[in-house]
């Protein structure tokens, strides 16, 4: 009981380092427009700029977009719609000839498989013995001899059902 609320307390206590710098910082950042020079291009250079220039670039329009819009220059607004609609990341182009390369490495795996099954296959055992039609029919006899299901099974009166054969 001790132990928790020393702890509770200390998460309490009030510290201005890092968290009240960063809530005035992005409160300053959110007032000036973003330099042109920075939004120039950005459809170009934005795959190749680095991750934390990204996420910078992007918390800038992001906290202007906060504002009124109509503060917001006719640069800001395309590069905020590029940066979040545009054909980058997941919605990006595939590349040509992708498609074929998809098809193309399809038909080679279901050919290894195909290919596997047959050599499995060959190198199998032969079907047991009671699969084949003589040992099913003589199944069927035996089940007649000892009654087995003698309401609904093979040794009931008028059954006309193939019993225990399953073989060809």
């Amino acid at each position: 009981m001790l132990r928790t609320s020393v702890l509770r307390a200390s998460r309490i206590t009030p510290s201005t380092s890092s968290a009240s710098v960063f809530a005035v910082q992005s409160r300053n950042n959110g007032s000036y427009a973003v330099s042109n020079v920075t939004l120039a291009d950005i459809e170009k250079r934005w795959e190749t700029m680095p991750p934390a220039e990204q996420a910078e670039l992007w918390m800038q329009l992001r906290d202007r977009m906060k504002g009124s819009w109509s503060e917001l220059t006719a640069q800001e607004k395309k590069a905020s719609y590029w940066i979040a609609f545009g054909p980058h990341g997941p919605r990006a182009v595939p590349p040509p000839g992708e498609n074929s390369k998809v098809i193309l490495y399809t038909v080679f795996g279901l050919g290894i498989s195909f290919a596997a099954f047959y050599a499995i296959r060959l190198a199998g055992r032969p079907a047991p013995k009671t699969m084949t039609k003589e040992w099913q029919e003589a199944s069927n006899e035996y089940l007649k001899s000892q009654n087995v299901e003698p309401i609904s099974g093979v040794s009931s009166e008028n059954y006309s059902g193939p019993g225990m054969v399953q073989s060809k």
